[in-house]
This record gives structure tokens, sequence and C-alpha cells, in this order.
């Protein structure tokens, strides 16, 4: 109670405090770390507006996720940036940093894969997922590691470089399959691997066509000249070509590098896509998916920003999808014009600073021809989305969503910041085929957060099903509990047993347990069951525990016998016990039950026949790991206790001091000086223990 009372106390000290700081934060923009009470920063977050943004946190309402992350925090810091630009890039270096509990985090497949030509004097060309200052040249990223090295395995064929890692002595079978020159017994002219290098490069950047059209017209000249088993080799890389090329799904008329972004949030977590266009043709997807806490877009873009901090290979373009709410607003303001593309800007510029969306936009062309109608319009933007902050104030809307999703959220006021630091182009798509192609990835996001909660709930259902149907093959109208006994020892030493606990076919691992044998000497298996079950429902009894709707025993009808035993004998419980059954192979072979030990007859291929070999195998690993640690434990007891001199006082304190057997074994007289230990014994324990070792 006093504890609770020193929480609340504190509690009340933090929030405190945090109201006086929140009367002293600057209008600047900048990034907020979010502390717990021990000190810990549990979320980084980014805004244009530091006041409005970090208040936001703590007025009004909030939606579940950003509940929990408002209910953690005891304190705060702000760090204050010169522009929008440098709170992106310092929110994603805070957050790699401190890997904050309430962020998104970046973790997928380490790094991106990328395919390298090696600066050597015979250049190979690998896969690898490290980008160095090398002079090599890289290709990529690729979305994973498959799509990497199905690349290389064509270009392998196409293109002659050497295979092996260390250069060998003679010819392999590569030289003969023609898909190495054989630098190992021949020179070969460094002209030579600039052209392959030239070719690679070019039809990894898109130039696959001519490539295609240049083997096609080798293929041809070697069939004219009789060379057939070389113009099949020729037309088996044309169909390789054509069959990679085919997955592409969007054709773009201006053939260029895009990055295109869609993301998709229910139930407090996110997915997000990522199209990757190549020279205007979509050739492979990447997705990932995981739990949010914070605005949705926020969120999203600390991805994004993430994404690229990981990558240092950018496309030309990068699409990015419109923010849910301002599509929401803005087909339910039907008098708002509609750009063709949103590259810097937002629609409300119009409303507030008089440029109209032709004006805002920013087109291939205008930036090349007049920077400084782009520089005014920007500086006009600024000062404009500043002016309706101020008017949003004086009417005094202080919707804590709308403060949540301003700022850097705005998907302009992102891509201006992404932009500028990526010195790329960054579009959000109001209409069109970039529309449709933010729309696709956005869409596939959609169907992948869709299916990953219906595999959730078929896995629930066919569990919940697999119990029921369990129950009701030995007679129970319901299953819902199920405690399953495991022994182990081995030749009667450290006996132990364990307990799992499985409710509506799903494992309850809160309420596992384990037991050191106490009464039993010898490998007794009977007895063993026996002590168990009566300290288990023993304390079921006094404490007044839920009971079981099925026990499970790991063994035959000698164990099955000793637990009904004491079970109904001692201590007057009537519940059915049944008997788990291996075969030859330690496979689950059968279920007994009843007191004339019935095999109840269950097929195969069932949900129930796999619902108790889970039950086993859980069971028997949850014991024999216990029994591993308490082996362990008496294997160095053991040890030491057969040195003179040393107790059980002294075992103790070695090995708090020390940590290990191993580093005992390996300390020098000096480090048992701490421990009051003399000389001689020490040389004793340090003697015994190499030699027992040898």
């Amino acid at each position: 109670m006093k504890s609770y009372a020193e929480d609340l106390q504190n509690q009340e000290k933090a929030l405190e405090n945090i109201r006086h700081k929140l009367a002293l934060l600057p209008d600047a923009s900048g990034c907020y770390l979010m502390k717990n009470s021990e000190g810990t920063i549990i979320y980084v977050g980014k805004a244009k507006v530091l006041k409005n943004r970090v208040r936001s946190y703590f007025t009004g309402s909030h939606n579940g996720k950003t509940q929990r992350l408002v209910a953690d925090i005891r304190d705060f810091e702000y760090i204050v940036t010169g522009s929008n630009m440098e709170a992106l890039i310092l929110e994603c270096n805070l957050i790699k940093k401190h890997q904050p509990r309430y962020n998104v985090l970046l973790k997928d497949d380490k790094t991106f894969p990328y395919l390298k030509i090696t600066n050597e004097a015979h250049p190979k060309l690998e896969v690898t997922r490290r980008v160095l200052k090398d002079k090599a040249k890289y290709f990529g990223p690729y979305p994973n590691s498959y799509a990497a090295h199905q690349t290389k395995k064509l270009l392998d064929r196409m293109y002659p470089l050497r295979k092996c890692g260390v250069m060998p002595k003679e010819v392999c079978l590569y030289y003969h399959m023609h898909q190495c020159l054989g630098p190992c017994v021949k020179e070969v002219e460094k002209e030579t691997y600039d052209q392959i290098s030239q070719e690679i490069g070019s039809f990894l950047s898109g130039g696959h066509e001519e490539i295609k059209k240049d083997l096609q017209r080798k293929m041809q000249e070697a069939a004219e000249e009789l060379y057939f088993e070389r113009a099949k080799e020729l037309r088996d890389q044309i169909i390789s070509i054509d069959a990679m090329m085919e997955k592409q799904k969007i054709t773009t008329s201006d053939a260029k590098d895009r990055d295109v972004f869609g993301f998709s949030v229910d139930k407090g977590w996110m997915c997000v896509q990522i199209l990757y266009v190549r020279k205007g043709k979509m050739i492979e997807r990447h997705m990932s998916t995981f739990p949010f806490y914070g605005e949705a877009y926020s969120d999203f873009m600390s991805y994004v920003t993430q994404y690229y901090s990981d990558n240092p290979a950018v496309p030309q373009e990068i699409l990015l999808p419109d923010s849910p709410k301002l599509m929401k607003a803005k087909s339910a303001d039907v008098d708002q014009p509609i750009a063709t593309e949103t590259e810097l800007y937002s629609a409300t510029t119009a409303e507030t600073t008089g440029i109209t969306d032709e004006e805002a936009v920013q087109t291939e062309s205008d930036r090349s021809a007049d920077p400084l109608r782009v520089a005014e319009a920007r500086a006009a933007y600024a000062e404009g989305t500043n002016q309706a902050q101020v008017g949003d104030q004086e009417t005094g809307e202080t919707e804590t969503e709308t403060q949540l999703s301003g700022g850097l959220e705005d998907p302009s006021t992102a891509a201006l910041a992404l932009a500028e630091w990526l010195d790329i182009k960054v579009l959000v798509p109001q209409r069109g085929l970039k529309k449709q192609m933010t729309g696709m990835a956005t869409e596939n996001a959609r169907v992948a957060l869709d299916e990953k909660f219906k595999l959730i709930e078929r896995d629930e259902e066919r569990t919940s099903k697999a119990a029921s149907n369990l129950g009701r093959a030995i007679g129970l109208d319901s299953l819902h509990r199920v405690e399953a006994f495991d022994n182990s020892n081995i030749q009667g030493s450290d006996p132990v047993s364990a307990m799992i606990v499985f409710i509506d076919g799903k494992p309850a691992k809160k309420e596992y347990r384990k037991y050191k044998i106490r009464s039993v000497q010898g490998p007794d298996d009977y007895e063993t069951m026996r002590e168990v079950i009566r300290r288990r429902y023993e304390r079921v009894l006094k404490e007044n525990l839920e009971r079981p709707d099925l026990i499970i025993v790991d063994g035959g009808r000698g164990q099955i016998k000793a637990a009904t035993d004491v079970l109904e004998n001692e201590l007057g419980l009537f519940i059915p016990v049944c008997g788990l059954v291996k075969d030859a192979k330690h496979r689950t072979s059968q279920l007994l039950m009843g007191e004339t030990f019935e095999a109840v007859t269950l097929a195969r291929n069932s949900e129930e026949f796999y619902l108790l070999q889970r039950i086993q195998d859980e069971v028997h690993r949850f014991a024999i790991t216990f029994h591993r640690e308490q082996r362990g434990k008496s294997m160095v007891t053991s040890q030491l206790d057969s040195i003179p001199g040393i107790g059980e006082k002294r075992r103790k304190l070695l090995l708090k001091h020390f940590g290990s057997l191993k580093k005992i074994r390996e300390a020098s007289v000096e480090d048992f000086r701490p421990l009051s230990i003399g000389d001689k014994l020490a040389r004793q324990i340090i003697a015994a223990l190499r030699e027992e070792e040898s």
C-alpha cells in the first residue's frame, strides 16, 4: 500500500514538473524525447512547432495506442533545429541511437542486399549487404536476398567474370561452360573487364532490351555457323531474361527509377508496402508490418526516413501516399481544387497564400528553368502555414487529433523535408498514373494487414475447435484447461518434473511449473508421478486454484494409475487422467484413457492429434530444459565440493565472484586473495579443477 502511495506521489511530482516545462516550450521546429519513470527514452518525435506538438500529448483525449504511450511519460527533453529537414534527420538518428520502445524501428533483413562488381585486377560479381568506399560498382538495393541472388544467377550465365574466391592453378568447369574467362591460366585485358562491367551496368539499369537483341543476334550467328550448343546456351539466356522481366506489372512512359510507398493501419498495426520501379517498370516489392503508437502518418514518415538512412542508393523519384485524413477532407470539400501532382505543397496553400495549385506544383521544367520562383513559392507556403496556425489559435481550435496530425506529418511538409535531405524529387500524387501507383501500394498494404488478422483469427478458431473436438473424443463436454506432466532424470540423478498448461488449445506459459523431486530415490517414474500430482493438487485445493478439465501424463498405464490413485484416494478429486504413449521413434503414438486404458481413436492427420503432439513435445521440452539446468548446477557443485577446504559457503562465494567454473579454472592465485583464500588453497583449487578437466 505504501509503495502504491509513493508511486502516486512521484507521478504527481512528475506531472507538475511537466506542466512547468510545457510553459517554457519554444515556437520552433525540433525533436522531443519522451522519458519514463526510470529516465529511459521511450519515444522520439519531431515537430514544426514544438510548443503545439508536445502540449498536445498532455491535453484532450487520445486513441488507445497513444494513451498507452502518454501513460508512461514522466519527463521530456527537446532539441531545437534550424529547419524541418534537420528535425527529420535528427529524429532518425535519435531513434537509431536510443531504440525507443514506442517508435517504429526498421529491423527488416538487417540491411538491404546489393549486387557488387569488385574493384580487383580480375573482378567478380557478388551479393553484399555492405556498401563500402572501395571503388567497386554497386547496384540496388534489392528488396530481399532471393531477388538479388536470382539476378546474380542470370548475370553469371551471361557474363564470364570469375566465380572463385581464390584464384586456382588451373581452369574450372565454369571456363568450359563459357561462364569464366579463365584469368587463372591466361591474361585478360582490362578493356575486356571494363566492357563486361559496362554491359552489366546497362542491364541492371534497365537496358535489358538492348542486351536481349544482342544475344538474339549472337544466337542467330551461332546457328548459321552450326554451333548449335552455343546457340542453345544463348537461347536459354534470352528465355531467362524474359522470365525475369515478365514479373513487371506497371510501365510508365518516362523510364525513371522510382520507389512508390503506400501504407495501411488497423488494430494498432501498420503495414508499409514499397513498389520498386526501375526504368519505368515495376520489378519488385517489399513489405513491413509492425505495431505503432504515435500518429499514423508521422510513424510512416519515420519508417521512410530510417529506410533511406540505411540505403545509400536512392531512386530518381519517390512517390508518397496522401494522408488518409486529408484525403477524407478533400473528398468532403468538392470545391477544393486538385493538382495533378503535389510535390512539395499541400492543397491548403491556395487558401492561405493565394497561390493556386498550378503555381504551387513544381514540375521538372520549373525546377530547371526558374529556381527563384520555386524559392519564392516555398517562402509563401511557409508564411501561409504560420498564418493558418495563428488563425487556428485565435478561433480556439485545440482538438488533440488535429494537433497530433499537424506539423511535419502534413504530407507536403514531410515531402519537402525528405526532398531537401535526399536531394531528389519527392511527390504526393493527386491524380493520374502516379496516384494509381501509390493507390496500388496502399491497397496491397491493406490486403496484407487484413490477411494477417484473418490468419490469426483462423489459427485461434482452428486451435479452439481442435480442443473442443478432442474433448468430445474422450467424452468431455468442455476442454477449456489441460494440465500435462513429464518427468526427467538420468539413472535417477537430479530427478525433476514439469507441468505445462494449455487453455483453449494454446499454451499458457505463465502457469507452467517446475518441481524438484524430494522423496524419491533412484529412477522410479511412478513414485515421481505420485509426488508431483500430490504436490500440485494439494496446492490447488489449499489455494482454491482453477481445476483442469483434463490431466495428461507422459506415459502409459503405470503413470495413469499412479496419478489417478493420488487424486481419488488421497485428495478426493475426480479429474479425468489420460496418458500419451510414444512409439519406437519417440513420437506421439496414442492416447490412453479411463480405468480400462482404452486407446482413443484419433486420425493421425487431424487437428486434435496435432494438438496432442504439441502438448507432449512442449512438456517434454520444458522438463528436459529444467533437468539440464539442475544437472549443470550439480556438476559444478560436485567438482568444488570434492576439493578439501571448500564448503558450501566458500563454494557460493567462489561462484558469485568468478561467475563460472571455467573462470575459476583460468584464474591466477592472486585472483583469490580478495576472497580471503590463501595462496596454498588457491593453488589446490586451480590444480584440482584443471586435473578434472584433463
